[in-house]
């Protein structure tokens, strides 16, 4: 299976609907970060389906190496520049 690419190392502040249903995008490729757009195929990784308690603002992962996916919970500080677009541990 391929790694995730690291597509930023902040997180994006999105902001969503309380029930509605989104596609998180987990393999990093997405031209339309944070969210799918299909570019997984091929890769092995799938994109992750999440429905928000809670309408407003949202803090989604960017970096892919989130322990608490779609949310950030900080693991993008260990990310330079020079690791964005790569395929990072």
């Amino acid at each position: 299976m391929t790694q995730p690419v690291v597509a930023d190392n902040k997180p994006a502040k999105v902001s969503v609907t309380a029930g509605e249903n989104y596609m998180f995008c987990a393999c990093g490729r997405s031209d339309n970060q944070p969210f799918c757009d299909g570019s997984h195929k091929g890769t092995g990784i799938t994109p992750q389906k999440f429905s928000p308690g809670e309408s407003g603002d949202a803090v989604l992962c960017c970096c892919k190496h989130t322990s608490n996916a779609p949310y950030c919970d900080g693991t993008h500080k260990r990310f330079g520049e020079e690791d964005i677009g790569t395929e990072a541990p």
